[in-house]
């Protein structure tokens, strides 16, 4: 490959949560290891990978010149992101006044939602659930309603139509929000599971917000595509909210941005975002973006996802191989593995939080699935040098599943 996935960079001392908040919050992160292991970062979903090297090539750049006053975005910030979009997705008739800068993804979600919909407004979201939606709406003020995904006589992970009617139409909900590609459970939708989706959205004047962070990350034999695209009216009723960050490992940098065709809903989520007068570009942040986007972004991101599929490969026929009673669905995009635990724990008789923390004693760094709405789970990141996740998983198998 030309870009490098296999060095183990060192991140300690770098303000990395992954590392370095290992024991620091409990109930969130994961406890340190005990003496005589080092830990393996594999929570927090952020890449242990270097990130491509037009990103800090673009961003020191800018930083030789010493004045770091207000500025405008470039043109060639647009340009950047309706480029990549075309090329990456197939998207068409993406226009500048479209694209709008967000403070990170959460922060674009926050916007739409209270533009079109008030405190005590139930909203319909997936479960399992990400956490920063769980969050993010509730400290908003917002009633969550949960339609679970359910497994298929193939153990792929599906939305439950009539499930989601029923509820939109019992609790009256106008506002949904959307994960594509979802996590933690790594669906790459169908063009059919969106057209139904939506189809559903329209019938009960739903404004949908899709969540698309992960758009980029796409495992071999699958493809995205972004909800706006499915249909016309798809394309009017929808807020896509898109990041760079996620794919080059920039959250550190903040920067994100919406796609909006519709005017009156971009001018109503504008709005909400330009309130409280926080949602400004930082211009590292935007030469970052332009710096990531070039030619060797592309190429950076296509071998990220060889080496992503080539790490989910790895860690799925060894837990089916050797974890019985594990349950685990080959994401189809994203780099999280979401476990289900619950056969192994009543095999066993432990419980998910004994299980967690045998892990974490070892230094396998993974996350308590309940925070994402998954009763006995566990969310792995597998972005990390192939090496680390054969450690981590030897580790899994010696010290923890089969430790009896």
């Amino acid at each position: 490959m030309k870009y490098d996935f296999t060095s183990i960079i060192d991140r300690h001392g770098k303000d990395a949560i992954a590392v370095d908040g290992l024991g620091m919050r409990p109930g969130f992160a994961p406890s340190a290891p005990k003496e005589g292991f080092d830990g393996i970062p594999m929570w927090v979903a952020d890449m242990n990978f270097p990130t491509v090297p037009t990103i800090p090539e673009a961003i020191i750049e800018r930083a030789k010149h010493p004045a770091y006053g207000y500025f405008l975005p470039t043109e060639e910030y647009y340009d950047s992101i309706i480029k990549w979009q075309e090329s990456r997705n197939g998207v068409t008739g993406l226009t500048k006044e479209c694209i709008g800068y967000e403070n990170r993804v959460l922060g674009g979600v926050i916007s739409a939602l209270t533009a079109f919909a008030a405190p005590g407004d139930p909203v319909l979201l997936h479960s399992p659930t990400y956490i920063g939606f769980t969050s993010c709406v509730s400290n908003n003020g917002f009633k969550i309603v949960h339609s679970p995904l359910v497994k298929d006589e193939n153990g792929v992970w599906r939305m439950d139509y009539e499930d989601m009617e029923k509820k939109i139409k019992a609790e009256n909900i106008h506002v949904a929000i959307f994960c594509s590609p979802h996590n933690p459970c790594g669906r790459v939708w169908e063009r059919q599971e969106l057209e139904r989706a939506m189809e559903i959205y329209k019938e009960n004047d739903c404004i949908v917000i899709s969540d698309e962070i992960w758009s980029d990350i796409i495992l071999e034999g699958h493809k995205h595509i972004p909800t706006q695209m499915v249909s016309e009216d798809a394309r009017n009723r929808t807020v896509g909210v898109y990041a760079p960050s996620k794919t080059f490992n920039l959250a550190g940098l903040v920067g994100s941005y919406h796609i909006i065709y519709n005017k009156y809903l971009r001018d109503r989520t504008v709005a909400k975002g330009s309130k409280p007068h926080y949602n400004d570009m930082n211009v590292l942040s935007m030469h970052a973006l332009i710096g990531a986007y070039k030619p060797e972004g592309h190429e950076w991101v296509d071998e990220l996802c060889q080496v992503i599929t080539e790490n989910v490969s790895y860690a799925c026929d060894y837990i089916s191989s050797h974890f019985e009673g594990v349950e685990v669905f080959r994401p189809e995009g994203t780099y999280m593995l979401f476990l289900d635990c619950t056969k192994w724990c009543e095999a066993h008789n432990k419980t998910i939080d004994e299980l967690e923390q045998a892990a974490w004693d070892v230094g396998v760094a993974w996350q308590d699935g309940r925070m994402f709405h998954g009763p006995c789970s566990v969310r792995i990141n597998l972005a990390l040098p192939l090496s680390r996740v054969k450690e981590a998983f030897e580790r899994l198998d010696k010290y923890v599943f089969n430790c009896e």
